[in-house]
């Protein structure tokens, strides 16, 4: 089967590639003609663990091809999908203008029957939109050409998205026509033999699905921080609290893990959309709406932390930050905590000085020259008045604390994601504060 994927960003490039992987001819589309140029040489524009090797590999394979043409790539093509951004508008809406593009260009240019397939997130009754835009251009053209609207929402982790994809949890499709279902049944018979279900309902909830399902993932985080704040407050220990409703298998372990907010391009945006959507059919999503109040404060609850540590004054103090980006494993920096602690960091006069395995390039482009990148871990500890752990990577798990000590002004730690051990760091010499523990006690 041919298929073509538009949009060459993180969920195109992703299901591109894995696709092509099973055995699919794709092509991937994107107007951006750099991007395609870089692409054809094996660069590829964002960092994901197993992505480069893998698109090398199916390029080399003859299996996975890029063009600027949506024409082009509609030649034989029985299946398109979608995968441009709706990123937020100020109402905090989804901006379908991309989607609706491609929408317009497959209406003007396809000549034989086309399913079309939304992968990018999208608010309730965009199918329809979708469908009526296509119609609006083949009535243009005065021909009568099938075709078919599907949904099929991604819900790819930044980080693990290549095992996301496949060995996904479910496969989610929103048809309403049996050619439709038909052709998506065999697009993904690869993943049914191998045991991952495939769940078809209609349109309008599989548009709905993904939306619930980041707000459930956003909600459970924002409830642990509002938890992890009223522990400190009573001299509770959020870490023994975690584990212990996480044992109860209706909570479960996941998504339970304080910290200093979620960032990145779904759970934020999401959120906003759902919301929005909900206020467009004249009800308001209470919960939905402290969830983003709780995760907004949350940002700053690190930055807080040190400002009370030092006074209220922090200038010309130096502040070592360990983590860029909004996750392990990304160099996705969309609504990253460290932007929000950065900023007033430097407001209050601090001089930061930061170091990311791989969001450095990312983060001079937002932050530009306002703060010091460092070359390691180490070298942005060296005179830091206070070390500020933002994202939990994996080589910041275990650093050699003697030499962390040496280096550093005074030996100050403020973990945002609790990856350390109180009693250790205190008998170690750290003065030490974290999420949701009273350190003072």
């Amino acid at each position: 089967m041919k298929i073509a994927i538009v949009g060459s960003g993180y969920v195109g490039l992703v299901t591109g590639t894995c696709f092509a992987e099973v055995g699919i001819d794709v092509t991937c589309v994107d107007i951006d003609q750099n991007k395609i140029d870089q692409l054809h040489k094996g660069v590829i524009p964002i960092y994901e663990p197993g992505l480069e090797e893998m698109l090398l590999r199916n390029v080399k394979k003859g299996r996975l091809k890029f063009t600027t043409s949506l024409a082009e790539s509609l030649e034989d093509c029985k299946v398109l999908f979608t995968a441009v951004g709706t990123p937020p508008d100020k109402d905090g809406s989804a901006d379908l203008q991309y989607v609706l593009s491609v929408a317009r260009e497959c209406g003007r240019n396809m000549k034989d029957y086309l399913l079309i397939v939304t992968k990018s997130t999208v608010p309730v009754g965009t199918a329809d939109k979708v469908r009526n835009v296509v119609q609006e251009e083949l009535d243009k053209r005065n021909v009568s050409i099938p075709f078919d609207v599907a949904s099929n929402p991604e819900f790819l982790k930044e980080g693990a998205a290549i095992n996301d994809f496949l060995k996904p949890d479910r496969i989610v499709v929103g048809v309403d026509s049996h050619e439709a279902e038909e052709l998506m049944k065999s697009l993904y018979k690869p993943f049914t033999l191998n045991g991952h279900p495939v769940i078809f309902m209609d349109i309008t909830s599989a548009e709905m699905t993904k939306y619930a399902a980041n707000a459930m993932l956003a909600t459970k985080i924002s409830f642990m921080n509002d938890i992890a704040n009223l522990c400190e407050i009573v001299g509770a220990d959020i870490n023994m609290v975690r584990k212990g409703i996480g044992s109860d298998s209706r909570i479960g372990s996941k998504f339970i893990y304080p910290g200093i907010g979620y960032g990145g391009s779904c759970f934020p945006k999401d959120v906003k959309a759902l919301i929005h959507t909900a206020e467009e059919n004249n009800y308001h999503l209470r919960v939905l709406k402290a969830v983003e109040e709780v995760n907004q404060d949350q940002k700053s609850v690190l930055f807080q932390k040190v400002l009370n540590h030092f006074g209220g004054d922090l200038q010309d103090k130096t502040i070592a930050i360990w983590g860029l980006s909004f996750k392990p494993q990304t160099d996705d920096m969309r609504e990253a905590p460290s932007v929000v602690i950065i900023k007033k960091l430097l407001s209050a006069g601090a001089k930061v000085k930061a170091y990311d395995p791989v969001a450095m390039q990312e983060a001079k482009h937002q932050l530009g020259n306002a703060i010091s990148f460092a070359e390691d871990q180490y070298d942005a500890l060296i005179n830091a008045d206070a070390l500020l752990l933002v994202t939990e990577w994996s080589e910041f798990k275990f650093p050699n604390f003697n030499i962390v000590k040496k280096l550093m002004a005074q030996p100050l730690i403020f973990d945002g994601r609790n990856i350390y051990d109180r009693t250790e760091m205190q008998q170690a010499g750290f003065k030490y504060y974290c999420i949701g523990i009273d350190t003072s006690r």
